[in-house]
């Protein structure tokens, strides 16, 4: 018996607003913000959440000062495309880029993921 319909990821970052306009690009899903939440929600029901934390710090990846925690892995049909469009978004290319069917890029608060061959 599941107790849930959908699992939902919350993301800490100094600016809820914002990154869940990023997110919400990267994945054509709609926003939702308030003071210091925002959603992004698919049409089919998945949502990311994002929580304004004051005092944020964004991972130092790859290092492990201050580990990632989580990330989110953003699967594409093509990685120079998708590369393109998110660095378009705001997002930056990692130095470090450890394999060849992904590519590591942080988000505006410094939060790394991964655009993966699907």
């Amino acid at each position: 018996m599941a107790i849930g319909r959908f699992p939902s990821v919350v993301i800490d970052c100094a600016d809820a607003g914002e990154l869940a306009k990023f997110y919400g690009a990267l994945l054509d899903w709609t926003v939702e913000s308030s003071p210091d939440w925002a959603d992004v929600r698919s049409d089919y029901g998945q949502c990311i959440s994002f929580q304004q934390v004051e005092g944020f710090q964004p991972p130092a990846w790859p290092g492990q000062e201050r580990p990632q925690q989580m990330h989110l892995d953003v699967m594409v049909d093509d990685l120079d495309a998708g590369e393109v469009a998110v660095l378009q978004l705001g997002a930056t290319k990692a130095e470090h880029q450890p394999g060849t069917t992904f590519r590591v890029f942080l988000d505006p608060a410094g939060h790394p993921f991964c655009l993966c061959i699907s």
